[in-house]
Parts: C-alpha cells; sequence; structure tokens
C-alpha cells in the first residue's frame, strides 16, 4: 500500500520488510561461490594462467566439452527487458532485475541449478533477439521472463530456431504446465474426460495462449476451447483485435461475449483481472464446475464467492493463501534440471506433457510431513482442495525431473542419454536433500531383499502413514500395533482406503500373546519379575509387545519413539532384546554435509560417561556401522586436550581408551586424545606429525553423551546439513527409534535402515544359527 503497511488482502509483509531484506548485508539475493581452491599460487596457475589455457584448447577441438570442462551444462540464464515485470507493466530493464535475481535464487533453491540474471534494456525484438543469440555458448539453458506479449512469442520462437539449447517463456509454459497438472486432477475428481471437456479461457496473453496449446496437445479438441479477450470471443471471422496467436484458437460460436461462452461449461481458467468472473456466471456453468482463477494478486472471483455460487466447485488461484496455488516454481526448476542433464536441444511438448503428467501424479499420493512445515499449515489428502503439489514437497525434483528427462530422450531432443532412471532420481533427491545420498545403498538394499518391520506405535496417525508409505516403496510389509478398528479408521480418514499389505496386530488379543509372556517370563523371572507381570506387559506395552515379535523372530526389525522419551523406549526394548555378544549398545547419528561429506558421531544415545574400555567398545562398533555404510572408518577420540595439551584429567579417559585400541590390534585408522579442529582440519593436523590419521576423521568419538548430544544436534543447524539417527547399534536384532516430532518422511528412512540391519544380521547368522 501507499504508506508502506501491508494490504490485508493479498500481503504477509510490508513494503519496508520487503526492501530491508534486499538491502541488508550484501544488497541483492545472488552472490557468486568458487568450486575449487584459489589459496595457493599453485592453485592459480591451474584455475587461470597458464593452466587455464588447456581446457581452452580441448574445448576448441570439440565444443561439447565445454559440459565437462565449464558451467555450462548447469548454468541457465534468466533474462528479461522488464516490459511486463510481474502484474506492474512495463517498469524497464533494471527495474526488472530484482525478480530476476529471484528467479535464479529459485532455481539453485529448488533444484541446484546455477543462474545468472541478464536484464537486456532494449524493446526492440531483432536487437533483443541478437543479444540473447549471440551470448548462448555461456549457458546451458535460457529461461525468458517478465517480456510482454505478443513480443514474447516472436522472441522465444525465433531463439528456439538459432540456438540449440533449451528456450523457455516461463510466464507461458510454466503456468500453463502447472494449470493443465491441476486440470488433470479436477477432471478425474470430478470423472470427466479431457477430450469431452469444455474450457473457457478468459485472457489471450502469453500464458493463456500457453494454456489453451498445451491442453490441446493433451488431447483436448480445438472447439472445446473459448478463448476471451476483452473484446469479447475470439470466434472465426473476428478482426477486432486479433493477431495470429488468437487467430489460431478462434473457434466457430455464436457466443460473443464471456458470460454467453461460460453458459455449460466444465472448466475456467481465468488469466485477466479481478472480478472478471460473476457468480452469476459461475450458476450457468456445468455442475460441480472447475475454476482457475489466476489473475494476480486479485483472481477473477475469490473461492469463497465461487463457492457461494456453486458449492462443489473445484477451485485454484494464482495465490498462496487459497489451496491449489497455481505456482510457477512448481515447474520450471525441475522442467530446466531434466533437460540440462540430458543435455536437450530445446523443450518441447513432450516434455512439458510429461511435467504436467508428473506433477498430477505426486497430488494424488500421500503428502510428507516436510510439506506441512514449510508453509501448508494443515494435513494435506487429495481432493477438491489439493489438486496441485505444494512448492515445498521435497518428491519434486525426483518426480518431475526424470519424467522431463526421460520424455527428452523418447522425443529425441536429448544429446545425453541417461541409462538408469531410477538411479538418476535417487541422485537428485540427494543433491538437494543430503541426508537422502547416504540412504539411498541402504534402501535400494531393502527394496532388493524386503523386510517385517513392526511399527509399535500402530495408532498414531504418522506411523500409520509410515507403515503405508513403506509399503508403498516395495521396502517390505509394515505391521502396525493397535486396535484394528482404530487404526482401520485412521486409514480412512487419511484416504489411505484399506492399505492391502499391511497387518494390524492388536496386542491384547493377538494369538502369539501367550507365547511373547513366556518367552519374557523366561527372560525376566531372575530380574523381579513375575509371570503376570510379563504377561501385563506384553497385552499393554506396545513396545514390549514389538520387541518380543522381533525377538521370536515374528518379525524382522522395529521403530518406535513417537509418543514415549528415548530412555524409555530403550528400557523398554531391552526387556526383550539384549546387546550383541561381545559388543555394545550405543547411539550413532550420521550428520551428512551439505557437500556430500558424512561424520559419524557416538555415542548420541546411552552412556553418559563411558570409560576406556566402553570407548574403544564405541569406536569399534562405530567404525562396523560406518563401513557397513560404505565408508572406510577413520576414527577420532575427541576431547578438549590434542595430545596432552593442556594436562587435564578428564582427558585421562580418551587417551586411556586409544592404549585400549592398541592393545586390541583394531583393523581401522584412530587416534586421540585430540580436539575436533585437529580430527577434521590437515593444517591442524600438520602440527602433530605422529598423528596416526591419514585423512580427515569421519567417525568422533565423545568423551561424554552430554557432548554428544549438543554436537548433533547443534551442527547441522549451523551448517546446512542433515542428520539420521542417533541408530541404535549394538542390538541382537534390529530395532530403532524416531524422535516424538519425526516427520513421516524420517520414520520411514529409519524403519529402512532397521531392515537393512536386521538383513546384514542375517547375512552373519550361520547356517542353522
Amino acid at each position: 500500500m501507499a504508506d508502506g503497511s501491508p494490504d490485508p488482502r493479498t500481503a504477509r509483509i510490508s513494503t519496508q520488510e520487503a526492501l530491508a531484506l534486499h538491502a541488508a548485508g550484501r544488497p541483492g539475493k545472488l552472490e557468486i561461490r568458487i568450486t575449487k581452491p584459489l589459496v595457493t599460487a599453485r592453485d592459480l596457475s591451474l584455475a587461470y594462467s597458464p593452466g587455464v589455457a588447456e581446457p581452452c584448447l580441448e574445448i576448441s577441438r570439440d565444443p561439447n566439452l565445454a559440459y565437462d570442462y565449464t558451467d555450462k551444462g548447469n548454468m541457465v540464464a534468466v533474462i528479461s527487458n522488464g516490459t511486463a515485470v510481474l502484474g506492474l507493466g512495463n517498469l524497464g530493464a533494471l527495474a526488472g532485475k530484482p525478480v530476476m535475481e529471484g528467479k535464479v535464487a529459485l532455481f539453485k533453491r529448488f533444484a541446484d541449478v546455477d543462474g545468472i540474471d541478464l536484464c537486456i534494456d532494449t524493446e526492440v525484438v531483432d536487437q533483443f533477439i541478437e543479444c540473447v543469440r549471440y551470448l548462448g555458448p555461456s549457458f546451458g539453458g535460457v529461461n525468458l521472463e517478465d517480456i510482454k506479449a505478443p513480443e514474447c512469442f516472436i522472441i522465444e520462437d525465433r531463439l528456439r530456431e538459432l540456438m540449440d539449447i533449451p528456450v523457455f517463456h516461463d510466464d507461458q509454459h510454466g503456468t500453463a504446465i502447472v494449470a493443465a497438472a491441476g486440470l488433470m486432477n479436477a477432471l478425474l475428481l470430478t470423472n470427466r474426460d479431457i477430450a469431452a471437456t469444455r474450457l473457457v479461457v478468459n485472457g489471450a496473453g502469453a500464458a493463456a495462449i500457453a494454456c489453451v496449446e498445451l491442453l490441446k496437445a493433451m488431447g483436448m479438441p480445438h472447439d472445446s476451447i473459448v478463448l476471451c479477450d476483452t473484446k469479447g470471443v475470439v470466434y472465426q471471422g473476428r478482426t477486432e483485435g486479433m493477431n495470429q496467436w488468437k487467430s489460431a484458437h478462434a473457434v466457430p460460436t455464436s457466443a460473443r461475449t464471456l458470460a454467453q461462452a461460460i453458459e455449460g461449461a466444465d472448466a475456467f481458467f481465468g488469466l485477466s483481472a479481478k472480478g472478471a468472473l460473476t457468480q452469476a456466471m459461475v450458476r450457468q456453468m456445468a455442475a460441480r464446475p472447475i475454476i482457475f482463477a489466476m489473475a494476480n494478486p486479485d483472481p477473477e472471483i475469490t473461492p469463497e464467492e465461487a463457492r457461494a455460487a456453486s458449492p462443489q466447485a473445484i477451485i485454484a488461484t494464482g495465490r498462496s493463501d487459497y489451496p491449489n496455488q497455481v505456482n510457477n516454481v512448481l515447474g520450471f526448476p525441475y522442467i530446466f534440471r531434466g533437460a540440462l542433464d540430458v543435455r536437450a536441444r530445446t523443450i518441447n511438448d513432450a516434455m512439458k506433457i510429461a511435467a504436467a503428467n508428473a506433477l498430477a501424479q505426486l497430488a494424488r499420493e500421500d503428502v510428507p510431513d516436510e510439506v506441512s512445515t514449510a508453509g501448508a499449515g494443515h494435513r494435506l489428502q487429495f481432493g477438491p482442495e489439493y489438486i496441485i503439489p505444494n512448492a515445498f514437497d521435497p518428491r519434486l525434483i525426483s518426480r518431475v525431473a526424470p519424467a522431463v528427462a526421460k520424455a527428452a530422450m523418447d522425443s529425441g531432443v536429448a544429446r545425453r542419454p541417461i541409462a538408469d532412471l531410477r538411479k538418476y532420481a535417487r541422485e537428485l533427491s540427494g543433491r538437494l536433500d543430503p541426508t537422502a545420498n547416504a540412504l539411498d545403498a541402504i534402501m535400494e538394499s531393502v527394496r532388493a531383499n524386503p523386510k517385517r518391520v513392526v511399527f509399535a506405535e500402530g495408532e498414531e496417525e504418522k506411523m500409520v502413514r509410515a507403515a503405508v508409505a513403506f509399503r508403498n516403496a516395495g521396502y517390505g510389509t509394515p505391521i502396525l500395533i493397535g486396535r484394528e478398528e482404530r487404526v482401520r479408521a485412521t486409514m480412512t480418514a487419511l484416504g489411505l482406503g484399506h492399505a492391502e499389505g499391511v497387518e494390524i496386530h492388536n496386542a491384547r488379543l493377538s494369538h502369539n500373546n501367550r507365547r511373547y509372556a513366556e518367552f519374557l517370563y523366561w527372560r525376566l523371572q531372575r530380574r523381579g519379575y513375575m509371570a503376570r507381570d510379563c504377561q501385563r506387559m506384553v497385552n499393554q506395552d506396545r513396545n514390549v509387545f514389538a520387541a518380543s515379535m522381533v525377538a521370536t523372530g515374528d518379525a524382522d526389525a522395529m521403530v518406535t519413539g513417537l509418543t514415549r522419551s528415548v530412555s524409555v523406549c530403550v528400557d523398554d526394548i531391552a526387556l526383550a532384546i539384549d546387546p550383541a555378544p561381545s559388543a555394545i549398545a550405543f547411539g550413532l547419528t550420521l550428520m551428512v554435509g551439505a557437500r556430500g561429506t558424512t561424520i559419524f558421531i557416538a555415542d548420541t544415545l546411552m552412556h553418559f560417561r563411558p570409560d576406556a574400555r566402553q570407548l574403544a567398545d564405541i569406536s569399534c562398533g562405530a567404525a562396523a556401522a560406518a563401513r557397513e555404510l560404505g565408508h572406510e572408518p577413520r576414527v577420532a577420540l575427541l576431547s578438549h586436550s590434542t595430545f596432552g595439551n593442556p594436562e587435564h584429567a578428564t582427558a585421562n579417559t580418551m587417551r586411556e581408551a586409544v592404549a585400549e585400541l592398541d592393545a586390541r590390534g583394531v583393523d581401522f585408522e584412530y587416534d586421540g586424545e585430540m580436539s575436533p579442529d585437529v580430527a577434521l582440519d590437515a593444517s591442524y593436523r600438520a602440527l602433530y606429525p605422529f598423528c596416526r590419521l591419514t585423512g580427515p576423521a569421519n567417525v568422533l568419538v565423545m568423551p561424554g553423551l552430554h557432548s554428544a548430544h549438543i554436537t548433533s544436534r547443534l551442527a547441522p543447524r549451523l551448517g546446512g546439513g542433515g542428520t539420521i539417527g542417533p541408530l541404535v547399534i549394538g542390538l541382537t536384532h534390529a530395532a530403532q527409534l524416531v524422535a516424538m516430532d519425526a516427520s513421516v518422511s524420517q520414520i520411514v528412512e529409519i524403519a529402512g535402515i532397521a531392515a537393512h540391519q536386521a538383513a546384514l544380521r542375517e547375512r552373519a547368522r550361520p547356517p542353522g544359527g
């Protein structure tokens, strides 16, 4: 608003807040980061003169090598002349720069695509085209932005002809792809066929024309779409206000106004102005109308107004404060990600349709908790209020980009095909979520060797959703512990149906109840427990029941922790499951850095102040776990002291633990006591030439639970990485814990790790054992 206060209808921030963000610190939203070390004179000689001559010569011989030796393959230029900045009109090239910087930031945030903003100060079409054309060798793709119609059509068409990299006007195609995805789901919910659907599109600018063209490519008949502009219906024979792009979509009709065209229509797309669609018009539409009012910041009709006129209407807007936001960020980052990764020559209709179908399919699946955390704020479920994925769904990159890449390959525009699209999808997940890469090998092995995993708190909504997701992923058979009627009711409320392949066991009514009680009494009778105590625990304690299932071989692994503290869960599990022979039970947390480096921290779960022998046992267990996950362990026993400096009694235990490892003759690198900087930084380690570590430590053994817990909770919040765990290591059977605030995705990950542990124990068990 003029006084700088937020408009309560459309804004959640004030003018001052927005300006302060852009001006704070380093002005703007972007900076350039160097990817190679440039510390020494040798580094400079390699990166610049004379070393830089070598890749120049190679690229001169083979231009395709630019993708190997430069950032071309991951670089998109976001280019505008500022003639249609947001909904603000022609502000000029320079005034459009904040938007272009923002677009570059979105590319990086959502798809790890690097970008540069280019603001070209000309409205002459030929000059703009020539400028972009000759800058082309620097980029892997071009995203055109905020260019007014009809010039944007001419510019995009000409550049696509002249350049051999993808050129994509997001204002056109991004909107079209996301809107098409939403329409596919709305048609599914209303039992309509696209070939028999009547659509009215109000607005004939860049986005509207692109929507019409894409829907026709997807199977909607030409005569089923009526296009309207400020002059009325675009009909065959009309001459006023026409151009070649409107003429291509003119239809034979007697309707001359939007009100006439809308009568009996199944769907409405608005890309025009506030208030263009009235309640009276909505009442004239077919039953259960589909209304996409996409004008910004104020839609053609508000959802409240539309629903008052037609209570069963399915409604989408361009605003984030209403359900079903048509948001371009659902499209362009992932479309370019897929196109760049196969080095596509262009982005064609097949790739756009693939993106739309991938988005539509994703909206039909169970929604991860991360979506609500990022902004939805409530439980989302496929239906009239959720037909378009949320922009913060972490699965977008691994669903849309592979679909686009596959379509590029199938349509013959890919220059570097991807052989294994499933592996590619997993790599994409890890590109943004560092934790995902560390889980990749584990989850694939579990899918190849599925297990029976008990989800102990089976009446909890998150556990139910995690169990269904576990089954859907092909990881094995989930077993929910709870009252069947309550679990089934939860499934129904969540829209998960009957969930075939998910077992439900009621602890009190289970036919195995007596056998578990006898097993427990056999274990505990000399530890102060009566038979009735064991029966009561099996009947009433789902953790004990689940642990008994695993211990007696009725299940392979278990996961719990949503409703009870870690210490209580550990005690419950210990009633039925022992530490492995000659092993120690402890907690191991994986810290996965933003650049893919993994560090294992122990003990983050059980031993408050371990003695030297326990520290040695923990070191051996952590090293073995690191090896199981594909890492060659280098163990550092940490302290505030480094090799006796400063001398203090609290460091003696770590020093004694090193002596214990010496006596055992272990087969991994280790040393201590040392501070974290010596363990992780080569320059500090060089001060101690006798140090046994040949590289940075990847297993950090802490002197106590307090330091381990603080480090594992604090470091990821400072460094931008992720964590897995704490994992329970060293039990005879696989049992894992989740935090009380764990998301569904985290529960599935931990359940997968438990299944993986069960498989490892199965392989290690001697024949007949």
